[in-house]
């Protein structure tokens, strides 16, 4: 690649190995006329013939991986540095720090990564939040089901997409839950061959009813701006909660959406996140709008396919203009509706086969079906699974009309797991 001039800004785009969203991004980043350079954790097979677009780095340790960006950029100068996904979050805002580039706070960046202490940070500064508590997986969990109130729900510090959440409804549940969580932390502690102390806890809330609604925004100087909210109209209630469908816009009320924009932003400030996106998950009952989950990145999988802003931009791009320091205020999402139905996995296994893809995919209003775990692959379902079988997008003019064709392409697939 030849030499980075004035106006063709290079962005370090950090993307792990196992992420969906590198083409998406890479993609973007080509119309925007950019200079990417890639950053993962496993040495890309280009690298010894262009060495300056790509470096290898260890995203479990910010400090090092810092040091290795910055004596890069020392020689290579880097306008913008973008995590795409929970495993970059820290990585892209210590990096973005020591380089001078606009950025959240460390502290609040870390907030969002750890589920206890957004609780702790959120109540500090003056939010509600459900009654919690974090215990040790080396604590007994039948005493601890003596000190918690019912329904509750058990949750790892910094798994995402509900991985290991299970919501209980009495001791007995509380402790067959306890012991499973635990069971799968130290399953994936060994895997990854790390040793933190999100993985020696867990966090104990009380469950919160209601609809659920994801919000995707970003953060300009600290004020929100909402670019979809997301309906789910399947109910999350337990004992697991596997995402399935999200129809954007949203079928509530406009008192109900400013209810959930004005809950997120509070949020937001509380924590003290100020720049770039962020991704919410809220549910809404006769209480109001109660936060569940926040990130400062953008929604994960291939979701972010559901939206276009303008004349056809996607989330990537938006989030790279605006890394850049271009304006973004005047965009907004399409007035089509849109949606995607994240494929749940029905039981573990090996999956041999899939069959029906064509007929699902000629549903009217279906744009595209994507299985994402190949055949031969290993298939987990939650709680201890993290992947879906892939995804499948569907666009219409009412979100109605949208939720139908995602149902009715889903009803046409069929997954043989062995």
């Amino acid at each position: 690649m030849s030499q980075q001039s004035s106006e063709k800004p290079r962005v370090l785009l950090l993307l792990p190995t196992r992420t969906y969203r590198a083409t998406d991004f890479l993609d973007a980043a080509l119309k925007l006329n950019v200079e990417v350079v890639v950053a993962s954790e496993e040495p890309a097979t280009t690298s010894d013939l262009s060495p300056r677009d790509s470096l290898v780095l260890n995203f479990r340790d910010p400090t090092a991986a810092t040091q290795t960006i910055t004596e890069y950029a020392e020689v290579h100068p880097i306008a913008a540095i973008v995590g795409v996904d929970d495993d970059t979050t820290m990585l892209a805002t210590t990096a973005s720090a020591a380089l001078g580039l606009p950025h959240n706070p460390v502290s609040s960046a870390k907030a969002t990564r750890d589920k206890s202490l957004l609780r702790q940070v959120l109540e500090k500064n003056g939010v509600s939040v459900p009654n919690y508590r974090r215990f040790s997986i080396q604590e007994n969990a039948e005493e601890i089901s003596t000190q918690i109130n019912f329904p509750c729900v058990i949750k790892p510090l910094s798994l995402s997409a509900s991985r290991g959440v299970i919501r209980t409804d009495n001791p007995t549940e509380f402790t067959e839950a306890f012991h499973r969580i635990m069971k799968l932390l130290n399953k994936v502690k060994e895997s990854k061959n790390i040793d933190t102390h999100s993985f020696q806890y867990l966090l104990v809330e009380d469950y919160i009813p209601g609809i659920e609604v994801a919000l995707e925004g970003i953060l300009l100087k600290g004020e929100l701006k909402t670019l979809a909210l997301f309906d789910k109209p399947d109910p999350l209630e337990g004992p697991f909660f596997e995402e399935t469908l999200y129809i954007t816009p949203s079928r509530l009320s406009t008192q109900i959406q400013g209810e959930l924009h004005r809950a997120t932003a509070v949020a937001a400030t509380a924590l003290g996140l100020r720049h770039g996106p962020v991704h919410a998950e809220l549910r809404y009952n006769e209480q109001g709008a109660h936060l569940i989950e926040i990130a400062a990145r953008t929604i994960g999988g291939l979701c972010s396919r559901t939206l276009r802003f303008g004349t056809g931009m996607s989330l990537e791009e938006l989030v790279i203009r605006h890394a850049i320091g271009q304006p973004i205020e005047t965009f907004s999402r399409e007035k089509k509706a849109a949606g995607v139905m994240m494929i749940p996995v029905p039981k573990a296994g090996i999956l041999g086969e899939v069959r029906g893809r064509k007929k699902a995919h000629n549903v009217k209003g279906i744009e595209e079906v994507n299985i994402t775990i190949p055949i031969g692959g290993e298939v987990v379902p939650l709680p201890e699974g993290d992947r879906y079988l892939g995804f499948i997008f569907a666009r219409a003019e009412t979100p109605e009309t949208v939720e139908a064709s995602l149902r009715e392409a889903h009803r046409l697939l069929e997954f043989v797991i062995m």
